[in-house]
């Protein structure tokens, strides 16, 4: 086998093609965060972050309900079964829909009565902020159930680029402003759907196969799993609600810069979760307990592992990496160190994650909703004494520690009754997995070449 060939050969494993469409994905949200940066003013790009919170808390809420089950239900499964999972997601997603249309009629009077221009334009707009998203969400939980990561890659690039040319021409024209950038974010949403619908991803003919049956198990499956969704996002929304309130705009500003580099340990972990439950969602649909234990113990101990060197490295170079984001007018800021807390912080996600799917995997949602109510209170209580008590960013963003903490501890009890198995020797079955993939990684690609060329 040639070089070049071995190098594609490591493009069709899914895991690789999870995490490399991720990696590019952050790529361009960072250039897109540097872009706003650098065309908004420190108060305006706080009240833009402010309006996105709203936003990713009802996107979160939807994503939560429905992407566990569809792909726990999907996977594995046949072609009949998948039309059904299909057509009934689709009709809870235009449900939910039609419900946020109904919530925004009155909002959108109460609107004029809120001071905050963020939340101001949140509640006039925020059913059409999530509409048109509607067709791009349900193709990504289509391609997603189908394993299909090099479709999810191009479905995301389509997305981010038509975005990042919006607010370039808007720069251009001399017309980037807070109201202009999120009509901007609202219309490509638009147009990418639009582009997508006829490409077949989303499987939206698929409403006719809609049962009654399908349509209470996805709900009574949903309505607890969307606590694992929420679980990573809860922190930053809390958060932002408390610094916004009791700290001001340019507090939050601060905030979301220190977190702008964060996707470079969360799309590993993301990678992997969107790689990693449709196969144990398929290992359990097929009794074969073994395998999903250790499917999950591998996924816990490599990219916690994974997770801590890269911290490392960005604790040590934290200062050109926030403000390669920021620009000039953050040098000197307290974001660098923020940047520090919660890159440390990030070395527990991975456990977090996957015990929340495997809980969800093994049908127990519930536990995941009991969960995220407990990870709500423990956060709200930290934030308030923070900003009253401390009035620090730090503190803020240290009391993330504690409810990740709670949050294993709740979903360790469970997992341990449905399979036995030991929690610190997933780390170590984790360094021995990396371990082993770099030493097949570099025999594969220069070993064999070596011996061809002599």
């Amino acid at each position: 086998m040639s070089f070049v060939k071995k190098i594609l050969s490591f493009f069709k494993n899914i895991h690789f093609q999870s995490l490399l469409g991720n990696g590019v994905m952050a790529v361009f949200g960072l250039l897109t965060s540097a872009i706003l940066f650098r065309a908004l003013s420190v108060d305006d790009i706080g009240v833009y972050f402010y309006l996105l919170i709203f936003y990713n808390l009802v996107d979160t809420i939807k994503a939560g309900f429905l992407t566990n089950a569809f792909i726990t239900f999907y996977s594995g499964t046949s072609e009949e079964r998948k039309n059904e999972i299909a057509g009934s997601s689709w009709t809870i997603a235009i449900l939910i829909s039609a419900g946020l249309i109904i919530i925004n009629i009155p909002t959108f009077f109460i609107a004029r009565y809120v001071d905050n221009n963020g939340l101001q334009l949140y509640l006039k707009y925020f059913s059409v902020f999530a509409i048109s998203t509607l067709p791009s969400f349900m193709a990504n939980l289509v391609v997603q159930g189908e394993r299909r990561f090099d479709q999810l890659f191009w479905l995301r690039l389509i997305n981010q680029l038509l975005f990042i040319a919006s607010i370039i021409l808007l720069m251009v024209l001399k017309k980037a402003t807070f109201a202009t950038i999120m009509a901007a974010f609202t219309i490509t949403n638009f147009m990418a759907s639009f582009i997508l619908v006829p490409m077949g991803w989303t499987k939206i003919g698929s409403i006719k196969y809609t049962t009654r049956k399908m349509l209470a198990e996805l709900f009574h499956f949903g309505k607890y799993s969307v606590g694992t969704s929420l679980s990573t996002n809860l922190f930053r929304v809390t958060d932002s609600l408390f610094i916004q309130n009791f700290l001001g705009a340019p507090a939050l500003a601060l905030y979301n810069l220190g977190s702008r580099w964060m996707p470079i340990v969360e799309i590993p972990m993301l990678s992997f979760a969107a790689s990693g439950i449709p196969i144990l969602a398929g290992h359990y649909n097929n009794s074969q307990k073994d395998e999903m234990k250790k499917v999950m113990e591998k996924l816990v101990g490599m990219l916690s592992v994974a997770v801590f060197v890269i911290a490392v490295l960005a604790i040590i170079f934290a200062d050109p990496l926030v403000l390669l984001v920021g620009g000039h007018k953050y040098i000197g800021s307290i974001a660098p160190n923020l940047f520090r807390i919660f890159i440390t912080t990030a070395v527990l996600f991975p456990t977090d994650r996957f015990f929340a799917m495997t809980v969800d995997v093994i049908k127990k949602p519930h536990i995941n909703f009991y969960k995220l109510i407990t990870m709500l209170a423990i956060n709200l209580i930290g934030d308030f004494v923070s900003v009253t008590y401390f009035h620090s960013l730090y503190a803020v963003v240290i009391t993330n520690f504690f409810p990740l903490i709670a949050a294993i501890i709740i979903t360790y009890i469970p997992l341990q009754k449905y399979y036995k198995f030991n929690f610190w020797n997933m780390y170590i079955i984790g360094y021995n997995e990396i371990i082993i993939l770099i030493r097949n990684f570099y025999h594969t690609l220069f070993k064999k070449s070596e011996v061809s060329s002599t």
